[in-house]
C-alpha cells in the first residue's frame, strides 16, 4: 500500500524499520523534516497524518500506509501558508532548525482555531499549550508568540501586502528550503558513526573493527580519559549498515582508576588524570583563546591570578571578619556543567576530489578557521580546502575549529574513495560535544564606611571534567571599578567529558556569584540595589541602563521584601559587561549580477542574523529594495569573514559591508553620468553600468585603535570599551511546590547601533530565555560511579519550552560607540549572561532566601526557605 505525501501518490518500499522521518528525509528527499532528538521531544520532525501532527522520528514508516502526509514543504497547498508568512514577518526564528517543525505544529494549530473561534488571536497560554513539544535552543520563542497570534487573527492572509521580511533568509528557513549539513547527502554517500569509550580511564590495548573501513581517532598514549571519548569511527554505505558495523567493534581495555568526583578529586590518594608534563602540555581545553600559565598538584592547576592592590583587599577583608563588619557580605555559590545542544547536532559530510583538494560541508561556527586547520592537518595548500556551512542549526560555542567529526569524515572519505557524512547522534551531542564547566566560587566583597566597595576575594574552581582553562575569577578584574582585589582561577580536573567555550566563557558562572553578592551588599547597606551598581560602576553607557531599568513601573513598585503565601512574587535585577571584539581582516564583496548587488562573504550564519546584518547595510547604504540585494555567505571560498564566536561578528561585518558599499558608489560616479557620487542610492541606469563590477570593502580601523593593536590566536582584535546589560526579572514563587515561574523580564542592551534591529531583539530574547534554562532547569548530571553522563537525552536534560518564556522587553541604549566603526558591536554574549543572577535576586526578593546553587531546583527551594 501507499501513501500521499504533499498531495502526491507516493510508494512507500522501504525497509519496515525505516521510520516515517527517515523515509521522508532520506527517501524522498524532503529535508525540510529535522531530526534532532529522534525522541520525540524537541518536535523537529513534525508533520501531519490526515491533517493531525504527529512526531515522525518515532513512527515506523508502516504507519504512513493509507494516510495522508504533509510536510512543511506542503503545508499551503503549493503556496504559502499564512503560519508561513507570519513566522517571517514577526522574525520567528533563529537558526532556524525548528522552524519547519514549530509551522507545521502552528498551521494545523491556527487552521483549527480559526475555524472554531474566526480570526481572533488566542491567549498566550493557548499557544503555548497548543507548542509544548517543539523546543527551540536559540530561544525564539517570542517571535513564535506574536506570529501564532497575529496569523490566527487573520494578519497575514494577504500575500501581496505583506512586506520583506526582517531576516534575510526567512524564506527560506519558513519552507524547510534552507539546507543545513544534516541534510547534505551527495551521490554515493557513505555514513559514519564514532565508537566511543565506555571507561572513564583506561588503556586501549587493542580495537577489533572487523572489515569496516575506519580511522582511529586515539593519541599516541593510547589512554581514554573519559566515558564518550572518540576511540575511532567506522563507515558503510548506508546509516544502518554503519551502526551494525560499530556494534560489531570490539575494545580490550586495561582499567584504570578514575577520579570522577570534583569533590574528591584533588586529594593526594586521588588517580591523577594529567601524571607528566607532557601530558599536562597537551591537556584538553575548554578556553576561547590561549589558557593562561598556572602550576598544577595532581588534578588541580592554579592558582591563576590577575588582581589589582590583591594584598590590600585580603587585609581590608580579614580585619572586616575578625571584627565582624555587617559590610562584609561572603559566599560560596554552585553553577553545573550547562550543555550547548544545538538542535543541529554536530555533523560534516567529506569527500575528495580528483586533484587532491578536500570538501568539508560542516555545521560550523567558523568557516574560515576550520579551513585553515584542515589545511594545516592534512599539508594542503589553503586554496585547495573548501569549508561550506550554508545554515548552521546553532552552535553556541561548541562548534568552532577543527573537531573530531571534520577529521573522521575526511579520512573515512580518502580511505573509501566516497564521500563520507558523519552526525553525532543526541547521546553523543549531550556527552561529548562540550558543556559551559561548573564552577565553586567563593566571594568576599566589603563594602567601605561610605558605601563604596572597598575590597573583593575571589577563589573559583572550574569543572571542566578533562579540560582546563577556567577564568572565571579574573573576569572580575573588568567590572566595578578599581577597588582593591584578590581573583584566583583553578581548574579542577577529572576523567570527565571535557567543556567547550558557552556563549559568555565564565562570565555566567562569575555574574552568577558575583552579582548576588553585590545585591546582598545593597541590602545590608540599605540601599536600592540598582542605585549601588551604578555608584560601583565606571561604565557610563551602563549609567543608563541603571537609569532607565530604575525607572520602570516594575521597579519602583516592588514590594521591597519578602512576601507571605503561597504565591510570592519578586523582582530582581543584574547588570553584566563583556569584552568588544572585532576581526580586523574582515571583508565583503560586492558584485552586481543581472540588476541585483550580491554581497559575499565567507561568514557563516548560525542564527545570529550575519546574513541580515550585509544585507541591510548595503540595502540601506546604496538605497536599494530588499529584492535588488542578495547575499552570499558560508563558503571559504568567499571573502574573509570572522568565527561566530565572542561576540565579533556584527562589529566586523557591519563596517565592512559599508565601505563595500562605498566603493560601488565611487565606482558608479565613473562609470554612469549623474550617478551618485559618495552617498546616495543608485537607480537602474547605475546598476546596469555596474553589471559585472566588483569590489571588495574592509573593516577600517577605530578612530581611538585598540586595546591589542596585534590580533590575537583566533584572529580576533579586543577592542576599547565594555558592552553592558542590566536585566530586571519579576518571578513568582510557589512554596508549596518549590517551582520559580519568570512572569516578565526588561532587558537593557549598551552596544551601540542595532544593524538588524528584529533579528538583533531575537537574539537578546533567546539570551534570556537561555539564562532561564541556566538558573531553573539545565544540569549534566553524571554516574557517580562510572563518569557516565546521565543526562543523555533531551527529556532528561531539560531546555526552556515556549512556555517557560516571560513576556520581554528588550531596551537598546546605542549611544556611546562612536569611536567604533560603524557605532555598534556585539550582543550574543552580554544579552545572556547576567539572567541566571537577576532570577537568583529576584527569587531571594520573593522569599527572603537567597540561592546558591544552580539550578534552582524545587527541592534546594523548598529546603532553603524551610530553613529560614
Amino acid at each position: 500500500m501507499g501513501t500521499t505525501v504533499n498531495g502526491t501518490p507516493t510508494q512507500i518500499g522501504a525497509d519496515p524499520a525505516t521510520t516515517a522521518a527517515e523515509f521522508v528525509r532520506d527517501g524522498l528527499g524532503l529535508t525540510g523534516t529535522k531530526t534532532a532528538c529522534n525522541a520525540g521531544v524537541c518536535g523537529s520532525c513534525t508533520l501531519l497524518l490526515d491533517g493531525t501532527p504527529a512526531a515522525s522520528c518515532l513512527l515506523p514508516v508502516t504507519a504512513l500506509e493509507g494516510r495522508a502526509v504533509t510536510t512543511v514543504e506542503g503545508v499551503g497547498d503549493g503556496a504559502e501558508h499564512p503560519v508561513q508568512r507570519a513566522f517571517a514577518a514577526h522574525d520567528a526564528m533563529q537558526c532556524g532548525y525548528c522552524t519547519p517543525g514549530f509551522v507545521v505544529e502552528a498551521a494545523a494549530f491556527v487552521d483549527r482555531h480559526r475555524a472554531e473561534h474566526g480570526d481572533t488571536a488566542p491567549t498566550r497560554d493557548e499557544i503555548a499549550d497548543a507548542l509544548a513539544g517543539h523546543l527551540c535552543r536559540c530561544g525564539a520563542y517570542p517571535g513564535i508568540y506574536a506570529a501564532v497570534a497575529a496569523a490566527c487573527a487573520g494578519e497575514h492572509d494577504d500575500d501581496a501586502a505583506a512586506s520583506a521580511p526582517p531576516r534575510a533568509e526567512a524564506a527560506e528557513k519558513v519552507s524547510g528550503r534552507a539546507r543545513y549539513t544534516t541534510d547534505v547527502r551527495p551521490e554515493g554517500c557513505w555514513e559514519a558513526v564514532i565508537v566511543r569509550s565506555t571507561r572513564a580511564h583506561a588503556q586501549v590495548q587493542s580495537v577489533d573493527a572487523g572489515g569496516a573501513p575506519q580511522v582511529d581517532l586515539l593519541g599516541a598514549d593510547r589512554t581514554v580519559r573519559y566515558v564518550g571519548q572518540p576511540l575511532l569511527a567506522v563507515a558503510a554505505p548506508t546509516a544502518a549498515k554503519a551502526r551494525a558495523a560499530a556494534e560489531q567493534v570490539r575494545v580490550d581495555y586495561r582499567d584504570l582508576p578514575a577520579a570522577v568526583d570534583p569533590a574528591t578529586t584533588h586529594r593526594p590518594e586521588a588517580p591523577v588524570v594529567y601524571p607528566t608534563r607532557a601530558e599536562r602540555g597537551a591537556a584538553l581545553t575548554h578556553a576561547e583563546g590561549g589558557v593562561p600559565p598556572a602550576r598544577w598538584r595532581g588534578n588541580v592547576r592554579g592558582p591563576f591570578s590577575l588582581g589589582w592592590r590583591g594584598a590590600t583587599a585580603v587585609k581590608r577583608i580579614g580585619d572586616a571578619a575578625r571584627r565582624g563588619d555587617p559590610r562584609l557580605v561572603t559566599g560560596a555559590f554552585q553553577t553545573p556543567a550547562q550543555v550547548h545542544t544545538p538542535l543541529e547536532p554536530h555533523a560534516c559530510v567529506a569527500r575528495w576530489d580528483d586533484s587532491g583538494g578536500l570538501h568539508l560541508h560542516a555545521s560550523t561556527q567558523s568557516v574560515m578557521a576550520l579551513a585553515e586547520a584542515a589545511a594545516k592537518h592534512w599539508d594542503l595548500p589553503r586554496e585547495r580546502v573548501h569549508v561550506t556551512a550554508e545554515h548552521v542549526g546553532g552552535g553556541f560555542g561548541a562548534k568552532a575549529g577543527l573537531r573530531v567529526e571534520n577529521i573522521a569524515a575526511a579520512e573515512l572519505a580518502r580511505a573509501t574513495g566516497a564521500p563520507v557524512r558523519l552526525v553525532f547522534h543526541r547521546a553523543a551531542e549531550l556527552t561529548d560535544a562540550g558543556h559551559r564547566p561548573g564552577a565553586r566560587i567563593e566571594v568576599n566583597l566589603l563594602a567601605g564606611p561610605g558605601g563604596d566597595l572597598a575590597a573583593l576575594t575571589m577563589d573559583a574552581y572550574s569543572d571542566g571534567g578533562a579540560s582546563i582553562g577556567g577564568t572565571v575569577a579574573v573576569m572580575g578584574r573588568l567590572v566595578y571599578g578599581h577597588a582593591p582585589r584578590r581573583l584566583r582561577d583553578f581548574d579542577v580536573v577529572t576523567h570527565r567529558p571535557p567543556g567547550a567555550p558557552f556563549r559568555g566563557p565564565n562570565g555566567a558562572q562569575l555574574l552568577w556569584a558575583l552579582e548576588q553578592s553585590v545585591d546582598d551588599a545593597a541590602h545590608r547597606l540599605g540601599e536600592d540595589p540598582i542605585a549601588l551598581r551604578r555608584r560601583w560602576d565606571g561604565n557610563r553607557k551602563r549609567h543608563a541602563l541603571y537609569d532607565w531599568a530604575a525607572a520602570l513601573p516594575v521597579w519602583r513598585e516592588r514590594s521591597k521584601g519578602a512576601a507571605s503565601g503561597r504565591f510570592r512574587r519578586g523582582v530582581g535585577m543584574a547588570a553584566a559587561n563583556w569584552l568588544y571584539l572585532l576581526d580586523r581582516s574582515t571583508a565583503v564583496d560586492l558584485v552586481v549580477e543581472d540588476g541585483t548587488v550580491v554581497a559575499e562573504t565567507g561568514v557563516q550564519d548560525i542564527g545570529t542574523g550575519a546574513r541580515s546584518v550585509v544585507a541591510d547595510v548595503v540595502r540601506g547604504e546604496l538605497g536599494l529594495p530588499a529584492e535588488r540585494v542578495a547575499v552570499r555567505t558560508g563558503s571559504s571560498d568567499l571573502a574573509y569573514a570572522p568565527a561566530s564566536t565572542g561576540s565579533r561578528t556584527t562589529a566586523s561585518l557591519g563596517p565592512a559591508a559599508r565601505d563595500a558599499a562605498a566603493k560601488l558608489r565611487e565606482e558608479a560616479s565613473r562609470r554612469a553620468e549623474g550617478a551618485p557620487g559618495g552617498s546616495g542610492g543608485l537607480d537602474a541606469a547605475a546598476l546596469a553600468a555596474l553589471e559585472g563590477v566588483r569590489v571588495r570593502g574592509g573593516r577600517r580601523r577605530d578612530r581611538r585603535g585598540y586595546v591589542t593593536p596585534f590580533s590575537l590566536s583566533d584572529g580576533g582584535t579586543v577592542g576599547r570599551g565594555f558592552t553592558g546589560a542590566v536585566h530586571v526579572m519579576e518571578v513568582e514563587v510557589d512554596t508549596l511546590l518549590g517551582t520559580v515561574r519568570p512572569t516578565r523580564c526588561w532587558a537593557g542592551i549598551s552596544a551601540g547601533r542595532m544593524y538588524a534591529e528584529r533579528p538583533a531583539r531575537n537574539q537578546c530574547e533567546g539570551g534570556v530565555v537561555q539564562g532561564i534554562g541556566y538558573a531553573l532547569y539545565e544540569q549534566r548530571r553524571d554516574d557517580p560511579l562510572t563518569g557516565a553522563v546521565l543526562t543523555a537525552n533531551l527529556e532528561d536534560y531539560r531546555i526552556p519550552g515556549i512556555g517557560d518564556t516571560p513576556e520581554i522587553t528588550v531596551h537598546f541604549h546605542e549611544k556611546g560607540w562612536e569611536h567604533v566603526t560603524g557605532g555598534g558591536v556585539g550582543i550574543g554574549e552580554v544579552s545572556t549572561i547576567g539572567v541566571a543572577a537577576a532570577v537568583g535576586n529576584a527569587v531571594f526578593d520573593a522569599t527572603g532566601w537567597r540561592p546558591h546553587d544552580l539550578p534552582i531546583r524545587p527541592d534546594r527551594l523548598l529546603e532553603g526557605i524551610g530553613a529560614k
